[in-house]
């Protein structure tokens, strides 16, 4: 994302309200699809659905490359660092859709919000990047606040959200990857090559049994890839529009559409522990943005 934009004119980086659009549009789009996954996903196997939409997610992304800088933009430089992101995009994916298919809507979504947390504390020995006393209080909250939506010793089910936090986890790993490979490789080969590993691992399920889709479900597949191309460029233009430390709050929104969606759709409402919890998390993940703005504008 970071060379998509340095690519661009500078006037192009001065549209924030666009890119807070772009965000918000795409956080929303990727929700719905979310709601479509775990719909899905009561009748067909995970592995299934993920090749379906990924598989209809190509043709979208395809299109986007040749219509706009051509398809010379999805040659990769690096195949064996493709190869890691997708494995861990895969794996995120995969637990996550998991997570979905066994939790509350909202509350798996909720659990999700721990990626920043994951990933501030990550920056260290992975990219070697300093990190203050105050953005490690801020994850050491956001973690209590995780902690607060687990409840360990509580009810059962709550081991099953070990599924969305190991999929943020998976996430960070995967987003601190990528910020190394936006020097060398483009958006676009990051989100086709990215999107064609996940697609071929739903692939490597169907010996374990595969269900012949229905002719609606088949549209809701078809719907949940071009969702999928749809946000993530979305994402993109977002941000090549405007500064992370801008629209990034804006991916927090995702959980209001989570907790409208579960309730219309299955009638769930997250507990007070989780809307505490998620409180917490939300909070501490906008303060390591601050924080990660205020030392950037200190270079």
């Amino acid at each position: 994302m970071a060379r998509l934009a340095t690519q661009l004119p500078a006037a192009a980086s001065l549209a924030p309200g666009r890119g807070i659009a772009c965000m918000a549009v795409g956080v929303l789009i990727i929700s719905v699809n979310d709601a479509v996954l775990k719909w899905l996903t009561a009748d067909y196997p995970i592995g299934q659905v993920l090749f379906m939409r990924g598989l209809f997610a190509l043709a979208p992304i395809l299109a986007i490359a040749w219509l706009g800088p051509g398809l010379a933009v999805l040659r990769v430089n690096s195949l064996r660092v493709q190869a890691l992101r997708g494995g861990l995009a895969l794996s995120s994916t995969a637990l996550f859709v998991t997570g979905l298919n066994v939790m509350p809507f909202a509350d798996a979504v909720a659990m999700t919000l721990a990626g920043p947390l994951f990933l501030t504390a990550l920056a260290v020995p992975i990219l070697g990047e300093p990190v203050g006393w105050r953005r490690w209080t801020a994850v050491g909250i956001g973690f209590i606040g995780v902690l607060i939506m687990v409840r360990p010793g509580g009810e059962a089910m709550r081991l099953v959200a070990i599924f969305p936090l190991a999929a943020a986890l998976a996430g960070a790993v995967r987003d601190l990857i990528t910020r190394r490979m936006s020097r060398s490789e483009s958006s676009l080969a990051m989100l086709f090559w990215t999107t064609a590993i996940v697609t071929m691992g739903g692939l490597t399920t169907l010996p374990f049994g595969w269900v012949p889709p229905r002719i609606d479900d088949l549209g809701l597949l078809i719907a949940t890839g071009f969702m999928l191309a749809s946000a993530h460029y979305l994402f993109i233009e977002a941000f090549r529009l405007a500064q992370a430390a801008v629209i990034a709050p804006f991916k927090y929104t995702n959980l209001v559409w989570a907790v409208i969606i579960g309730l219309i759709v299955w009638g769930d409402l997250p507990d007070a522990w989780v809307f505490t919890g998620a409180a917490l998390v939300v909070a501490s993940g906008l303060y390591i943005l601050h924080r990660e703005a205020v030392r950037r504008r200190a270079r």
